[in-house]
């Protein structure tokens, strides 16, 4: 029985982890796509 839990603990961690990943990425990604955008246009027009 006490293996079904700790079986349950570990899938949810492994849950958990993967969502954190998802959400790092999500923000990198982010963090990647929308300033370059503002960078180019403010270069462009404060040359």
């Amino acid at each position: 029985m006490e293996q079904n839990v700790s079986c349950g603990v570990h899938m949810n961690t492994l849950t958990m982890l993967k969502q954190e990943i998802e959400m790092f990425r999500g923000i990198l990604l982010w963090l990647l796509g929308i300033p370059i955008p503002i960078i180019i246009l403010l270069y462009i027009f404060y040359r």
